[in-house]
């Protein structure tokens, strides 16, 4: 089904578009991309293009991390277990990596890291996991991605002995773990001055701490930034602040000097190019995911910690097969999925989609939830069932906060956490039903009809002369993109096909080929927008677009890739 969507101009303010104009001299539009992202100044600017490893915070400004530091160095002096425990994703297992690779190269003692088995124990500290460091004599846990929701837990392994720091960035409840040390900046009284680094993001500063603390020289530290960007772009936090360092610094090491394990997977792939921030999200990502997703996450780990050529490219090929299976399942509950929906007009009428099947796949549900919103715009929660429970994977649209959705209906619900736009959430088989209610009248009450039509936010508008390679060269300085800083939209209006050379390609895409009151031709390509095919030729049309450029046989070109067309307004 396919839905028109709306089109949004950012807002910025006129008075900081000229102030930056005329002090950076470049165009416009540029300035105004700067403003609406709140650069209202040169020095900012300044320090958005020219990124430095110098203005990343220092880390103990973290609540909590003067602790860390000084139990971890006690451990170490003292010859206590140390494990490390992560998250079955992206961000849990880089950030395992990170810090256990980082305390086993300045550690000779007993070192280990535990991953929770997604259908065995579930998201985050388990009593399994507990209890095996309990028996085998571990002293001090340090969580990583993970813990700030688990305080019964984190209790119980206090009650054995067990020390432990929480290194999470999900959003904390009002009452927080009785851990030993907690480092999550969105803690209300940590005064950390940026509050949305990932879990990978938190146990990177917990090494530089360490680092600073036991007077390391910064390199042993920067190591790692090649893990972290891989976290920051699968986790989708803010490329903003601190991020945009660290995302920055970290696509330098990816392309010129990546670990082993990314650099196999990046091959396996059939990548031969520069990587971008989004091959992190769309090539590497689901690989090192797909380890806990269908089967076991410690195989992630254990690419980004062997030194040994040919077990990494064996566990590559394991990675890289297991992103095979999950692609299989995840289409076929994806169609299951789509025919429930198209089959119930109660379900088609409500403000949310809810789905349950219990032979469903745990660890794709979160996948198939964005793959709905792709054809019905709106909260989405697709559920399933592993051990006795109901459990599964939100997600949601543009300005809706699920998390937030979530914590109304937390009365019906063991256990739950995540942001703003996606999240997972574990019931009683018996509270289904009231459940699936609930949060349908949550969302009915607080969702604005806006949030159920897409929404294409616009940077600037161009005349077609504009498109020129020094715009586009500034354009790229903005990189790497994502969350908070998206790759920049135009729109561009009163445009016309050029001599009826658009046209379809492969059925469902579109090849433009168009100008503006008959001055400069651009070449551009539409994907899946074929149905616009006879507006682009039956008159003046407007496009929003993103500026890029295509590689074909070794010759680089700009072209256009258009987003969405409509008759002039």
């Amino acid at each position: 089904m396919k839905v028109d969507k709306r089109w949004k101009l950012r807002v910025a303010d006129d008075r900081v578009v000229k102030d930056l104009s005329d002090s950076l001299k470049v165009h416009p539009a540029l300035c105004r991309m700067l403003a609406a992202r709140g650069i209202d100044n040169y020095d900012v600017a300044k320090t958005f293009f020219r990124p430095e490893l110098s203005h990343l915070h220092d880390p103990f400004l973290m609540k909590g991390m003067d602790i860390a530091v000084k139990r971890i160095t006690e451990a170490i002096e003292w010859h206590e277990r140390i494990m490390v425990y992560g998250d079955y994703d992206v961000d849990g297992t880089t950030a395992v990596a990170v810090v256990y690779s980082f305390l086993k190269q300045h550690y000779e003692g007993e070192l280990s890291f535990y991953i929770p088995h997604r259908y065995r124990e579930g998201y985050g500290v388990s009593k399994a996991g507990i209890d095996h460091a309990h028996a085998n004599g571990y002293t001090l846990l340090i969580t990583l991605d993970c813990g700030i929701k688990s305080a019964e837990l984190i209790k119980y392994a206090q009650s054995l002995g067990i020390d432990v720091i929480v290194c999470d960035h999900h959003m904390p409840d009002d009452h927080l773990p009785l851990a030993l040390a907690i480092l999550n900046p969105k803690q209300v009284d940590c005064n950390y001055p940026y509050k949305e680094l990932s879990g990978c993001g938190i146990g990177f500063k917990l090494i530089s701490a360490l680092a600073k603390q036991w007077h390391l020289p910064d390199d042993v530290v920067y190591q790692y930034l090649d893990l972290v960007a891989t976290s920051i772009a699968a986790d989708i936090v803010p490329i903003s602040g601190e991020n945009r360092v660290l995302a920055h610094f970290g696509m330098l090491k990816v392309n010129n000097d990546p670990s082993l394990g990314i650099k196999t997977l990046k091959e396996l792939a059939g990548v031969d190019r520069q990587l971008q921030i989004s091959d992190l999200v769309f090539v590497i990502g689901p690989r090192v995911n797909a380890a806990g997703r269908m089967d076991d996450a410690r195989k992630a780990v254990d690419l980004f910690l062997e030194k040994d050529a040919e077990k990494i490219i064996a566990l590559a090929a394991a990675l890289h097969s297991d992103n095979f299976d999950r692609k299989e399942v995840d289409k076929n509950i994806t169609e299951e999925a789509l025919s429930m929906l198209q089959g119930d007009d109660q379900l088609m009428q409500r403000k949310s989609t809810v789905l349950y099947q219990p032979h469903w796949h745990k660890g794709v549900v979160g996948i198939v939830a964005s793959r709905l919103i792709d054809h019905y715009y709106r909260p989405t929660i697709v559920l399933t069932s592993s051990n006795d429970k109901v459990t599964g994977s939100a997600r949601s649209v543009s300005g809706f906060n699920i998390y937030e959705a979530l914590h109304e209906c937390r009365h019906l619900l063991e256990n739950y956490g995540g942001h703003f736009y996606a999240a997972g959430m574990t019931m009683h088989p018996d509270r289904l039903e009231e459940f699936i209610a609930t949060f349908e009248k949550v969302v009915s009450g607080s969702i604005s009809a806006d949030m159920l039509i897409p929404e294409i936010k616009i940077d600037a508008e161009l005349s077609l002369t504009d498109i020129k390679q020094p715009f586009y060269n500034i354009i790229k300085q903005f990189e790497p993109f994502g969350p908070a800083n998206m790759r920049p939209v135009f729109v561009s209006r009163n445009v016309y096909d050029y001599n009826g050379y658009s046209r379809v390609v492969k059925d469902t895409h579109l090849k433009f080929v168009v100008h503006q009151h008959n001055g400069v031709v651009v070449d551009g390509i539409g994907f899946g927008i074929a149905d616009k095919y006879p507006l682009v030729t039956s008159g003046p049309f407007d496009m929003v677009y993103t500026i890029d450029e295509n590689d074909f046989n070794g010759v680089i070109k700009m072209q256009i890739k258009v987003l969405d067309v409509r008759k002039p307004a």
